[in-house]
């Protein structure tokens, strides 16, 4: 069978359509150039992690035949899918980089916690709010009960508690721009 788009096409409809062997012949037609284009896309990759990475294709395009159009060219969806799990692969290895602390130590900043100076601006302009706005901000957004709660306790139902919220965040917004305290 010659690697075609026609071919591979005829291969998943059928697919698809229920044949398992085609389904077979597809996944055995496709592997060896999915591994091509992982080699030559993932060259900065561990060559160990190649096979991973075509292990993952077949996975998705199994997982994502429904999303094939079978009226389209197939080779453009394959290397699609192809490419996003090469990026995927290098996002992981980027999140895996291990540096040693010692070397950043002295310019890493200290403990996380809330900064005093923007909670006290948030505060200025939080009280600038009429008082039920006011309490519903400093409820859901700095306490951050649930809306059903917030909602139970000044007698609003959720929907209308949220509104609230998102006018009194809007004049907030707006207020922070005119940068009034």
């Amino acid at each position: 069978m010659q690697n075609s788009d026609t071919d591979w096409a005829g291969l998943m409809r059928a697919a698809i359509a229920g044949d398992g062997q085609a389904y077979a012949r597809f996944l055995h037609a496709v592997t060896p150039v999915l591994r091509r284009i992982i080699r030559a896309r993932g060259q900065a990759l561990p060559p160990d992690s190649h096979e991973d990475i075509v292990q993952e294709v077949l996975l998705a395009l199994h997982h994502k035949r429904h999303t094939w159009a079978p009226d389209q060219p197939i080779r453009p969806w394959i290397y699609a899918i192809t490419r996003y799990k090469v990026v995927d692969a290098f996002r992981r290895r980027g999140r895996a980089l291990h540096l040693p602390i010692e070397d950043f130590a002295e310019v890493l900043e200290g403990p996380a916690g809330p900064d005093p100076l923007a909670l006290r601006d948030a505060e200025a302009l939080i009280s600038q709010l009429d008082p039920r706005a006011a309490d519903v901000v400093r409820a859901i957004s700095l306490r951050e009960e649930p809306v059903a709660e917030v909602g139970a306790r000044l007698n609003l139902s959720d929907g209308a508690v949220r509104v609230v919220l998102h006018r009194a965040l809007k004049r907030l917004s707006e207020l922070g721009r005119r940068g009034e305290p």
